[in-house]
């Protein structure tokens, strides 16, 4: 069985990641952008990091330059943009594809676990987030236009 742990990911500093060190957390894991109309939603999601990350949520950010060349700049341009920006501390990856044939296959196994409106697979903008259990496996998928804020009853839930 496959679960959220199994995948890893090059962080935005370069390192290669492996989400088993998230084992037996809750994890909000969110495609980004920095010039999106959905950009300010990162205070949200700081919020959210501040406020359960001691109960164990954690928020990965994994830029994505697929929707509107909305995330043009490198690891580099993203990391101080978030940090300085939004004051983002969360953990950030490097920039990744999360559609098509050369989608990271974290996203790949994601959308495969929880399909969106109408089962459609491919994810339709950036913000998109999903919720995974402490057991790795997804929990929900939520729209760019869901808030940060609205998905605190499925984190508390989750947290339990």
């Amino acid at each position: 069985m496959t679960t959220a742990y199994d995948f890893s990911a090059i962080d935005i500093d370069g390192h290669d990641k492996s989400l088993t060190d998230y084992s037996g957390k809750v994890l909000l894991v969110v495609n980004v952008a920095s010039k999106c109309g959905f950009t300010p939603q990162y205070t949200g999601l700081q919020s959210l990091w501040e406020t359960y990350r001691e109960r164990g949520l954690v928020v990965l950010g994994f830029p994505s330059d697929q929707f509107g060349h909305q995330e043009p700049g490198d690891e580099s341009e993203i990391k101080n943009f978030c940090s300085l920006t939004y004051d983002v501390d969360f953990p950030m990856f490097s920039k990744v594809d999360v559609n098509g044939g050369k989608a990271h296959p974290l996203w790949k196994w994601l959308k495969e676990e929880k399909s969106g409106l109408l089962g459609i697979g491919a994810i339709k903008w950036n913000f998109s987030k999903f919720l995974v259990g402490r057991d790795g496996k997804v929990i929900k998928r939520y729209a760019p236009t869901d808030t940060p804020a609205s998905l605190t009853r499925d984190i508390e839930a989750a947290l339990g």
